[in-house]
């Protein structure tokens, strides 16, 4: 299940709706459940589709501190194959069949490359609200361990009284927009190198 974390004035149904306007379309229909805090969104081929083979996909979204954690689902890829074994077979059959299933292949390679449509439309959709992976204003403060300060992030010692904040400093993940401390190195949300 892979996992971003978009940071700013952005909600569930923001997403959902982005979602629901770019994958309602051709062979392809969504559902949305939820409401408020948490929101699903399913995307999977219409049921009497007349090209390509059965694919799905479930999106979560869910409102976290100051934004929203969105978690993909593992896309059902069985009824794509399928679909592409079928060609294959008909293929060595009868090489002339391939002209009679361009539109089974191009739907089935569009339906393959699903899951990167959806990042694609969840940050343009973020970006265009003014969310991004970087901390968002309100939590761009550091709280002082001795004095309870509010600091801004990117200084050195308290403002009020002077003591160190070092590795205390809050940053993100610039692959999934997790909120990491100094002392990691890995991010704990997506494992990569930060």
């Amino acid at each position: 299940m892979e996992k971003r974390i978009f940071h700013g004035n952005l909600s569930p149904a923001d997403l959902a709706n982005a979602l629901s306007a770019a994958f309602n379309r051709s062979n392809l229909f969504t559902q949305s459940a939820g409401s408020g805090k948490k929101m699903t969104v399913q995307i999977s081929s219409r049921p009497l589709a007349r090209s390509g083979g059965h694919t799905a996909l479930t999106i979560t979204i869910q409102k976290v501190t100051e934004g929203v954690l969105v978690q993909l689902g593992k896309q059902a890829w069985m009824g794509i194959a399928a679909s592409l074994g079928q060609t294959a077979f008909a293929a060595m059959r009868n090489p002339f069949s391939l002209l009679h299933r361009f539109d089974d292949i191009a739907q089935d390679i569009e339906n393959l490359q699903l899951d990167d449509d959806v990042w694609d439309v969840i940050t343009k959709a973020a970006h265009a609200a003014g969310a991004s992976h970087e901390l968002s204003e309100k939590l761009q403060r550091l709280t002082c361990e001795h004095c309870k300060t509010a600091n801004p992030v990117g200084e050195a010692s308290c403002i009020a009284c002077g003591a160190p904040l070092g590795d205390s400093q809050p940053r993100t993940c610039l692959n999934c927009g997790y909120v990491v401390t100094g002392e990691e190195s890995v991010c704990p949300n997506c494992d990569e190198r930060l």
